[in-house]
């Protein structure tokens, strides 16, 4: 029965890292065209994902995973030539934020299904517990 406890627990990591992702993702799109107090863009927010290794869970193929942190791009600004508009420099050029809407977009739909996947292993798990509690009585 620890052995479905562990499958529990790694598909909710799962389901967990990738909740994370969605909320950033999701971040990033609402500040698509937006400017810190400082003035600056928004910069676009990425989700560093990890591993859990432990060598005695490895040898048993339970490897969880963990955001361990979430960070600002470098990527460079979107550059734009508006030179009526007030955030412009004396070039006429804007900074915007380094945010790619078809690419976040992307990156949701992929974040939906592995969070979906990690659902239907969670789903099946339990499944096959109640299976076998079921031959249990």
């Amino acid at each position: 029965m620890n052995d479905l406890f562990r499958t529990f627990e790694i598909s909710a990591s799962g389901m967990f890292a990738q909740r994370i992702r969605m909320n950033t993702i999701a971040s990033n799109l609402a500040n698509y065209e937006s400017y810190k107090e400082t003035g600056e863009p928004f910069r676009k927010l990425e989700v560093v994902f990890q591993a859990v290794y432990n060598p005695e869970r490895v040898r048993r193929g339970e490897i969880p995973v963990a955001v361990t942190q979430i960070r600002e791009s470098d990527a460079p600004f979107r550059v734009l030539y508006d030179p009526g508009n007030p955030r412009a420099d004396a070039r006429g050029f804007v900074q915007l934020p380094n945010i790619d809407v078809a690419r976040e977009m992307a990156d949701m739909i992929s974040a939906v299904r592995s969070y979906e996947a990690n659902l239907n292993a969670f789903n099946m798990t339990k499944e096959m517990a109640s299976r076998v509690i079921e031959l249990w009585r």
